[in-house]
């Protein structure tokens, strides 16, 4: 497949309408429609169900979305870093979701500036789910991410700290003062929903829980008795007055891990997981 065919198809699969699939891809319909029909007789397989009101993925449809992501994901990867090699930049660009991780980064920071031949580090902070994204498209050079919440697959990476979950609740709220909570039982407040945060496309889960795109609107939801959440443990640090925090012992763990492209050969990269390693 050429990558032309492959954007093709995830703007009709992202979209599932041809008309507005076309005007993303800034061309008509006609020639769009004839495009993925030709790569469906390509491969062999239906892609897409069809009717006179509705299109929908076909399990192949489904496998060739996250493939063709992915593999787009890496020539925007290759054409960027080939562009910042040749502009001779020597900095390196670590990504992080803003409010995480908060303690690690500053100490990782501050002992990667006293390495000899330490390079200056751009911080990128952004929302959940960002910074795997940011590296798989060589924004970024690496990048912390949280196991289960990002996926790892595809890069090298180091485990720096794993911790509990707790859930944040309303100072007032009557569940305030118990020891603790299964994860059940968090599913279940239908007065304090769990938030719903943006997918890679930026569009919201359909839920009863408010849209949230940070943790500075997640927690002010939360002080306002709107919401609750589960969170790593290491965000108490951010909790004021409006929040009271419950340990939540079945829900899983969160690895912190460090992650890079396997084939960097960046030294700064190499020095920086280094030292990351060593805290």
């Amino acid at each position: 497949m050429e990558t032309r065919e492959m954007r093709y198809f995830v703007a009709v699969a992202e979209e599932l309408h041809f008309g507005r699939a076309a005007q993303r891809l800034a061309m008509a319909q006609p020639p769009l429609s004839r495009a993925i029909q030709q790569l469906e007789r390509q491969l062999g397989v239906v892609l897409l169900h069809r009717t006179t009101r509705a299109i929908a993925l076909t399990e192949a449809g489904s496998v060739l979305l996250r493939e063709a992501r992915a593999a787009l994901d890496a020539v925007e990867a290759a054409e960027r870093r080939t562009r910042r090699a040749v502009a001779g930049q020597p900095g390196v660009v670590l990504a992080t979701k803003a409010g995480a991780s908060t303690e690690l980064l500053s100490k990782l920071l501050h002992a990667y500036a006293a390495e000899p031949g330490a390079v200056a580090v751009e911080v990128m902070l952004c929302g959940p789910g960002q910074p795997e994204g940011l590296l798989r498209t060589g924004r970024a050079d690496v990048a912390l991410l949280h196991r289960p919440y990002d996926t790892t697959a595809g890069f090298d990476t180091e485990d720096l700290h794993t911790e509990q979950q707790i859930v944040v609740v309303p100072a007032g709220h009557p569940l305030a003062g118990r020891a603790n909570m299964s994860l059940a039982e968090v599913k279940a407040l239908t007065d304090l929903p769990l938030p719903r945060w943006p997918g890679r496309d930026g569009s919201y889960p359909d839920g009863p829980g408010p849209q949230v795109r940070d943790h500075t609107q997640l927690l002010q939801l939360i002080a306002l008795g709107l919401a609750c959440a589960v969170v790593p443990e290491s965000l108490r640090t951010q909790l004021r007055e409006g929040h009271a925090a419950l340990p939540v012992p079945d829900a899983p763990a969160v690895t912190t891990v460090i992650a890079w492209p396997p084939h960097s050969r960046s030294k700064a990269v190499a020095d920086l997981v280094r030292t990351a390693t060593r805290l």
